[in-house]
């Protein structure tokens, strides 16, 4: 390793040696450690390139990968360049080569201002423990290698962990132990090196690792569409049943008679073991629970109408057989489409439990048509809440977004599309709590006969791009319907702003026109435009989402589940 230290010094003389104090070898001793330094930075544009291919994928070869170097890069390398170096001043001062040439080892011996000969001052004094913990010079001496010694490595530990956090952007920053931590070995390995001559490597080593950060971030995060796909839970794998050894078969003369054949029973329309996803997907009527209303049962007893839509109307009940207040939608016209419509969304629904999204109690016949049986909450919606107390501080909206992104996620993965997602569809409880509600037109993924041919699918000022321009609806199209109502939350507009009519709205929409109404101060303003991104394989997930808004909350010293509003008063 000498020889390879003694061609890294020479390498550092002939590019840079100017001759004046304190020597030509000593300022080849800084730009010796600015090469060393950039050894972590290759190892960090490295892992970046990994991420591009892997995403947040941080098992089996992957994490191997970075962690591997993480310890060749930051610890092996700089370790054994840092030592040769050493060793070769060492070797030079005691008579030896040092794998220099006779030239070279002939300006080592030249004089320069307060270091004296060079050789000497790079090879003859004491290592780095030494003259921390046994000092013999004068308290400012000591001081000098103190700030030298010490201060120099914590910054360039700084250093090599900002450059962890930029190879690791759009994912956890655990993994930046495995890059930060061998570098915390190397200084702790590094203590037998002569302490003038570690002071002029840190002196090289700290701008080039600071520089660095430059073609790391030239890398760039990997993109949304492979984060989406290294997310992704993998396939759970069906256990084989167990061998079962065969049976023992008694001689003919002692075997007993048949048993009688079993007592066949006709099959029931639902297996009591089916799952809520598949109960979602599967035709048919929804499955009545004891107690259910019946048709022209009068069980519901309106109190007032709380809203008017396109599939229904939704009123304010009180279940006269429970005791409780619900919230009622009534189709408009109960034809076959429509109720088939309505049955497939309230299995959907019925399939969904979360916190912040309403729960569906029943289904059930009234005297003017079908209707769903849905929770009450009492408070108001997010667009009367800006409306009426102004835009959302970054924290009440990281918790707005954190809280919804959760909710979406949770109907996404029972095959849930809200497909209109809005700051009315928002309601905020009296706790200042949110919650999802009116997936009036939720649809089941698969299912192409939840709306009427032609029937536009959203609100215009908060519909995605691809949804107004005649795609399918996709989990893709709720994030970017969500990240439209934060934006509204933070600045009381939609991110298109608004137009005159629906139908100029809608063809912004499907223009795909950039947001000019974002929040441009705020802290969440970055993620919002890649959440706005025209192309749905270039948004992030809601998961990525929720997991990066969650982590700045988190940083903050805020909780997630804390309210999005002050507390909003009851009505009475």
């Amino acid at each position: 390793m000498e020889s390879i230290a003694s061609s890294l010094l020479s390498l550092a003389h002939a590019l840079f040696q100017p001759g004046f104090c304190p020597g030509d070898w000593v300022w080849a001793t800084s730009m010796a450690g600015a090469l060393i330094g950039l050894v972590p930075v290759a190892g960090m544009v490295l892992v970046a390139i990994v991420r591009k291919f892997t995403g947040n994928r941080y098992h089996g070869p992957a994490l191997f990968t970075i962690g591997g170097l993480g310890l060749v890069f930051v610890l092996l390398l700089p370790l054994l360049l840092t030592t040769g170096v050493s060793s070769v001043y060492r070797a030079v001062f005691a008579g030896g080569t040092g794998g220099l040439s006779g030239a070279e080892r002939a300006t080592l011996g030249q004089e320069f201002c307060f270091v004296g000969v060079q050789a000497e001052y790079l090879g003859g004094g004491q290592n780095i423990y030494e003259t921390l913990f046994y000092p013999g010079g004068s308290v400012l001496a000591y001081g000098y290698y103190l700030g030298a010694l010490v201060g120099l490595p914590i910054l360039a530990l700084l250093a090599v962990m900002l450059l962890g956090r930029v190879a690791l952007r759009r994912g956890p920053k655990w993994p930046g132990r495995l890059l930060w931590v061998p570098f915390v070995a190397f200084v702790l390995f590094s203590v037998g090196v002569e302490a003038n001559t570690a002071v002029h490597l840190w002196l090289g080593f700290l701008p080039a690792t600071v520089l660095g950060v430059i073609p790391v971030a030239l890398v760039g995060p990997p993109s949304w569409s492979t984060i989406q796909k290294s997310d992704r839970p993998p396939e759970p794998r069906r256990p084989e049943p167990p061998r079962q050894p065969p049976p023992y078969v008694p001689p003919a003369e002692q075997q007993p008679p048949p048993p009688p054949p079993p007592k066949q029973y006709p099959p029931t329309s639902v297996a009591p073991s089916q799952d809520a996803a598949a109960l979602a997907a599967a035709p048919g009527p929804v499955p009545v629970p004891p107690g259910s209303g019946e048709a022209g049962s009068g069980r519901f007893r309106r109190l007032r109408r709380l809203g008017h839509g396109g599939f229904g109307t939704v009123w304010e009940a009180q279940d006269t057989q429970l005791g409780r207040t619900v919230a009622l939608k009534i189709a408009h016209a109960p034809d076959r489409d429509t109720e088939a419509r309505m049955e497939r969304e309230a299995r959907a629904l019925a399939a969904l439990t979360h916190p912040n999204c309403v729960r569906v109690y029943d289904l059930v016949e009234e005297p003017d048509g079908l209707a769903l049986v849905m929770e009450y909450l009492h408070g108001q919606a997010l667009a009367e809440a800006v409306d009426t107390g102004g835009p959302l501080d970054d924290v009440s909206a990281g918790r707005l977004w954190a809280t919804m992104a959760s909710a979406l996620s949770a109907a996404h993965d029972k095959g849930v599309l809200h497909r209109d997602v809005k700051p009315s569809n928002i309601i905020v409880d009296p706790e200042g709590l949110p919650h999802l509600i009116d997936f009036g037109i939720a649809r089941s993924r698969g299912d192409s006969k939840l709306t009427a041919t032609g029937m536009m699918i959203g609100t215009p000022d908060y519909v995605a791009p691809e949804t107004a321009g005649g795609a399918p609806a996709s989990p893709a199209s709720d994030a970017w319907q969500l990240a439209a109502t934060v934006s509204y939350a933070l600045s009381g507009y939609p991110p298109r702003g608004t137009r005159e009519t629906p139908m100029a709205a809608l063809m912004a929409a499907a223009r795909a026109e950039p947001p000019s109404r974002l929040p441009r101060q705020s802290v969440h303003a970055r993620l919002l435009m890649a959440s706005l991104d025209p192309q749905p394989r270039n948004r992030p997930t809601l998961r990525a989402v929720c997991r990066e808004v969650e982590g700045w909350l988190a940083r903050a010293g805020q909780s997630a589940d804390g309210p999005v509003t002050k507390v909003v008063p009851r009505a009475r």
